[in-house]
């Protein structure tokens, strides 16, 4: 019913907006791994509401509760259930669109295709759900810290103000530095102000977040169905607001000649690399050892603070006015999430692959 993901590093989430809580069980995980809560907390509280004045005023502390899977400090390679409660649910601020179509939301294609919708906050289809994955992506990174592999995202666009596409040339140390983790601090100023003038002015702004994931063995990934661009494609394709995803050199490639996009192999002691790295990590659908980045694309939040015409249940026109707490720009809690989803794809194909090898 499309609430699961992974093949052996396995996650299901559950829950909705404005209920009890939101959770996920963590199915796969191998055991003995170091269950380090404090980490996942801050993961978590880099996702969650209410960070600064240009995200969300909802109020939650998003604190975890571990239900199974952990003992003495370790995972034991059973299923692992993490339970996050919901704390600061209005349901009221959406009392008025209980049978009105908000454009560009969920609510007319969850209607038509269950014949019941969850109205407050939009329920399933709301972006509360990412902090059921971002716990799990925590674990997943945990796993793949043992293995030498780190992820890194941040923002590098808002709009039409943009970082040099280039992450070699960036301080990726720097990302929480700011409030919208930007590695720019002049980008970084530019961003929030221009962040915030769109919320003042009641409306919302795309924007893009990059990420590069370093230390990637050769050979995660399979042909053909399977390859590990695509399965990162459907991780990030699957998070709210999502709009794009291009790997390596994306769109960009294009105007190169195959000369000038081939990366050339290359001896570097006792490995061999790549002299460019256009294929950005993955060749064939394989990792080849190099660094993967990519980009994914944000829409403006669907949600704004002004009248929009639509309709409702019943086909009458109707006027649908904005209301409750919403981000103007989703990309600064979004880094976390495309870490998150990062983390769940190449810890699974880094399980899968060691069944490829048994």
């Amino acid at each position: 019913m499309g609430n699961s993901f992974g093949k052996i590093f396995n996650i299901t989430t559950f829950g909705e907006s404005h209920g009890k809580a939101i959770g996920v069980v963590i199915d796969g995980c191998p055991a003995g791994i170091d269950f380090d809560e404090a980490y996942i907390q801050s993961e978590l509280d880099r996702r969650k509401p209410g960070q600064s004045k240009i995200t969300t005023q909802r109020k939650e502390s998003d604190t975890f509760q571990v239900l199974s899977g952990v003992f003495e400090g370790k995972t034991t390679g059973t299923p692992l259930a993490i339970l996050i409660p919901n704390e600061d649910q209005r349901s009221k601020d959406y009392s008025h669109i209980a049978e009105k179509f908000r454009p560009s939301h969920a609510d007319y294609t969850y209607e038509l295709k269950y014949g019941v919708r969850d109205y407050r906050g939009g329920g399933r289809s709301s972006a509360r759900e990412t902090a059921a994955r971002v716990a799990a992506g925590a674990v997943a990174k945990l796993f793949l810290k043992t293995k030498g592999i780190d992820i890194k995202a941040y923002v590098s666009q808002v709009g039409d103000i943009r970082v040099d596409p280039d992450y070699t040339s960036l301080d990726l140390s720097t990302i929480e530095d700011n409030i919208v983790r930007c590695p720019d601090a002049g980008i970084a100023e530019k961003m929030i102000e221009r962040i915030d003038e769109v919320r003042k002015s009641r409306d919302t702004i795309g924007g893009v977040v990059s990420c590069v994931i370093h230390g990637v063995p050769v050979g995660l990934g399979a042909p053909v169905f399977d390859r590990l661009h695509a399965d990162l494609g459907k991780g990030m394709l699957s998070i709210n607001a999502v709009k794009g995803f291009e790997y390596g050199s994306g769109f960009e490639g294009i105007a190169m000649l195959g000369s000038e996009h081939n990366d050339a192999f290359i001896s570097d002691g006792s490995k061999v690399i790549t002299r460019t790295n256009h294929s950005g990590g993955i060749q064939g659908g394989i990792s080849n050892g190099m660094d993967i980045y990519f980009r994914v694309a944000f829409k403006p939040v669907a949600t704004i603070m002004q009248d929009q015409d639509s309709v409702d249940a019943h086909g009458n026109a109707v006027t649908v006015s904005g209301k409750g707490r919403h981000d103007p720009c989703v990309v600064p809690r979004a880094v976390p999430i495309v870490e998150a989803m990062s983390a769940l794809v190449i810890a699974d194909h880094y399980l899968r692959n060691l069944t490829v090898k048994a």
